[in-house]
């Protein structure tokens, strides 16, 4: 297999902008444009909340200077600390060439194209390979209507997203000369479709391998009271991130205790390289597929796991799951126990089970 390598924006562009529906092998449903000229700079974010606005000063108290709406991409060019606005907690805003964004609402991103690989490998897990996200967003085509998971049954113009993770098991080439993927989940509702391949990067064995895997006594810490988390081997702290426990209050701003993460001493259980999650009910609940670095830890299945439907890292905010920032998601799955190779991608571990996660409140 030729691994995949990254290209300039302006080297890609040269390739050319064609529709789906131009594609060889006839897509039965097509959404939105193939590749969309995003700003040209290094760090980017994407609107992940609906719509938000664009202030003066880190200060909802400022001038609103516009509003941008889902999918939306800015230029980040460095986060500043503001005043909260509403009864939100965070401080944190990002400086963009034309104001200032609640940073929480903004979701990290660059654009790093791909050259698609020449052909896929074939392994225990059959012909295919583990590929992350790389660019802010793709749009996607469904290969076997109708579409089966919520999500994609619900949104406008289903994507997917910088930093998810999925098992493409085929390629093929369209008329228009561009290559495309067969995106598929090893766990899911068994939707299949097709994507641009300079979105993704192939993962390699090498960035899989286990941290410290002499270490002993490896316990993983989560702090409710200051939604941080720490990585322990006895008792030295060897990582630290913060995240995103169970939500304390409702869409509505009321207290709640439905989401709260479970305090206590837990195993690890199962552990996955990519997970489909979903829960809740019709109108409150959720469905998020291809969620990569995926540690179940709690018999309710909460989880730690990375994030790429918000930025607001410190806050709770979650459904009961540990959210974390992807690369901290991914530190954490190779470090703890036990240890998933690429060639297996997931494993349900036996009692008395992996790392041990202690919630404290």
């Amino acid at each position: 297999m030729m691994q995949g390598k990254t290209f300039s924006r302006r080297e890609f562009l040269k390739l050319g902008i064609a529709a789906m529906a131009g594609m060889a092998f006839q897509p039965k449903l097509v959404w939105q444009q193939l590749v969309q000229d995003w700003p040209d700079a290094e760090r980017l974010g994407r609107v992940t909340s609906g719509r938000v606005s664009i202030w003066s000063k880190p200060s909802a108290d400022s001038q609103q200077l516009k509003t941008i709406y889902d999918d939306h991409i800015v230029v980040w060019l460095r986060e500043v600390i503001g005043e909260p606005p509403g009864l939100t907690l965070s401080r944190r805003w990002v400086e963009t060439p034309e104001g200032y964004i609640y940073a929480p609402r903004l979701q990290p991103v660059r654009y790093m194209p791909n050259e698609p690989v020449s052909e896929l490998p074939t392994g225990p897990l059959g012909r295919g390979m583990w590929a992350e996200v790389t660019v802010p967003y793709l749009d996607v085509t469904l290969h076997n209507p109708p579409a089966r998971a919520p999500w994609l049954r619900e949104a406008q113009f289903p994507r997917l997203y910088y930093s998810q993770i999925f098992w493409i098991d085929d390629l093929r080439t369209g008329s228009d000369g561009q290559v495309y993927y067969r995106v598929t989940q090893k766990y899911g509702y068994g939707d299949i479709l097709w994507a641009p391949a300079f979105g993704f990067r192939p993962l390699t064995r090498e960035e899989l391998a286990p941290i410290h895997p002499e270490a002993e006594d490896k316990r993983i810490v989560v702090n409710l009271n200051y939604q941080m988390l720490s990585c322990y081997e006895g008792n030295r702290e060897v990582y630290t991130c913060r995240i995103s426990s169970g939500a304390k209050f409702d869409k509505d701003g009321n207290p709640t205790d439905k989401w709260s993460t479970p305090v206590g001493t837990m195993p690890t259980w199962r552990k996955l390289i990519s997970h489909h999650m979903s829960g809740g009910v019709s109108g409150s609940g959720w469905d998020l597929p291809g969620i990569a670095w995926t540690i179940l830890f709690s018999g309710n299945g909460e989880a730690i796991h990375s994030t790429f439907w918000h930025n607001d890292f410190g806050t709770p905010r979650s459904r009961g799951c540990i959210n974390a920032a992807p690369d901290d998601a991914k530190w954490i799955f190779r470090w703890s126990e036990p240890h998933i190779p690429y060639d297996v991608g997931e494993m349900t571990v036996s009692m008395p089970g992996g790392t041990k996660v202690q919630v404290v409140g």
